[in-house]
């Protein structure tokens, strides 16, 4: 392997106060150790967290800085945190610019300069993430993607804003996985490095599921589950947002979507299937009756690592431990409870409807789990919702920019509407 691959010559982290963003500040620390570390260009947060973005900043000497949150309020009290992470850490502050406000993400992409060589890595949680991918894109540089509702959202924009095969590089467990799993096989253009475009040795691919804190519960054991409940996931430490979806299953479905777009693959043609254990993280099935699987921990630094260093691999060993062979392990898998969890057949259907309904599904879901998490909707009314919307939604005949924005405010409006009559606050 060539040592002085293994990494870009920059980074930028969109949302690098979040689970994917901190961990992959880890993975650059761990790069770092053997002199192989990208330069940190540039961190975009969301604001609710500065002091730790002003740590970033000053431990990874980054000079520039955004924040999503609006206002001069939010550079002031950047500039304030910044000031006491340097007299903290006894170091220079590096910052010579910040950005603010909602296209802070874009305008970092900008101003950092990056192009072909580096990596842009995003992990921005919800749709507001499409813009900022498409802006990866347009600037030539490799786009590490764990923002799932990017592709869900706008699939084909990102299709049409790829620059060159293999500029996107999934940073999603399962979808890693996949792609990992594909390079058994003949290797072909696509969206990702490797991807399948219609190739005929593939039969499906299979993505695996925790099952979420609620495996293996009826639809009646879960009325009145709480936040609490729902944000205590078996195996991963995620963002309380993909948490909840997890636990209705709606990430899974978001995911199916994800595939479909990533893979060209027919929604018909991916399986999804519940392993508790979270160790096999998705698999290909080929059409001589083998089947790849990818197993390692579940530990996302390893598809963060793999999302910078692609197609390299490095050292995690002192990071993360890999799985042990020395005992007896048994891995399970269940089929999916389709009727106590819905959300990946309405996924299928959201794909068949029209361009927009992926669209739409995102954003009403978006906007049920947010009254979820603050008390103002149950978590079985969830997906009721995001159901109703999805079906009273009337498609749009092309999936522009504009199409997707319009479908998405009236969904976020809609879903509202059922959640206060619900008697939840949208």
């Amino acid at each position: 392997m060539s040592q002085t691959s293994l990494a870009p010559a920059a980074v930028v982290l969109l949302g690098s106060t979040g689970s994917i963003g901190t961990q992959a500040l880890e993975v650059i620390e761990r790069l770092d150790r053997d002199g192989r570390a990208p330069r940190v260009a540039g961190l975009v947060a969301g604001g609710a967290r500065l002091e730790l973005l002003a740590e970033q900043a000053i431990r990874f000497e980054v000079p520039v800085v955004g924040v999503s949150a609006a206002g001069t309020r939010a550079e002031e009290d950047l500039r304030a945190a910044l000031a006491r992470a340097c007299a903290a850490l006894g170091r220079p502050n590096p910052v010579r610019d910040i950005l603010t406000g909602p296209s802070a993400a874009t305008d970092l992409i900008e101003a950092t300069g990056v192009g072909r060589g580096d990596t842009i890595l995003n992990g921005i949680t919800g749709s507001v993430g499409l813009l900022p991918t498409l802006a990866a894109l347009a600037s030539g540089a490799r786009l590490a993607l764990a923002n799932k509702e990017s592709l869900v959202v706008g699939g084909a924009l990102v299709r049409d804003a790829l620059g060159y095969p293999g500029q996107v590089v999934p940073v999603d467990s399962e979808h890693s996985a996949i792609a990992q799993a594909l390079a058994s096989g003949r290797h072909e253009k696509g969206l990702t490095s490797p991807v399948i475009t219609g190739r005929s040795e593939v039969r499906r691919l299979v993505l695996t599921a925790s099952g979420g804190p609620f495996r293996g519960r009826s639809r009646t054991e879960l009325a009145g589950v709480t936040a609490a409940a729902a944000l205590a996931h078996p195996t991963w430490a995620m963002g309380p947002v993909v948490t909840v979806n997890s636990s209705t299953l709606v990430n899974k479905g978001l995911e199916l979507i994800e595939a479909h777009v990533l893979f060209d693959v027919d929604p018909a043609d991916i399986t999804v299937v519940v392993h508790p254990q979270s160790i096999v993280h998705s698999m290909v099935e080929f059409i001589d009756g083998a089947t790849i699987a990818q197993a390692s921990p579940p530990d996302m630094r390893l598809p963060i690592a793999l999302g910078l260093t692609w197609p390299d691999r490095p050292d995690l060993s002192d990071l993360v431990a890999p799985n042990s062979w020395e005992g007896a392990i048994a891995w399970t898998f269940e089929p999916l409870d389709s009727q106590t969890f819905p959300a990946v057949d309405l996924a299928r259907q959201a794909v068949a409807a029209s361009a927009t309904h992926p669209a739409v599904l995102n954003a009403a879901n978006e906007q049920a789990v947010a009254a979820f998490l603050r008390g103002g909707l149950e978590w079985l009314d969830i997906l009721g919702v995001v159901s109703t919307v999805v079906e009273e939604h009337q498609g749009a005949p092309a999936s522009g920019l504009e199409s997707i924005l319009a479908a998405e405010a009236w969904a976020r409006t809609r879903a509202d509407e059922l959640i206060a009559r619900r008697g939840g606050r949208p």
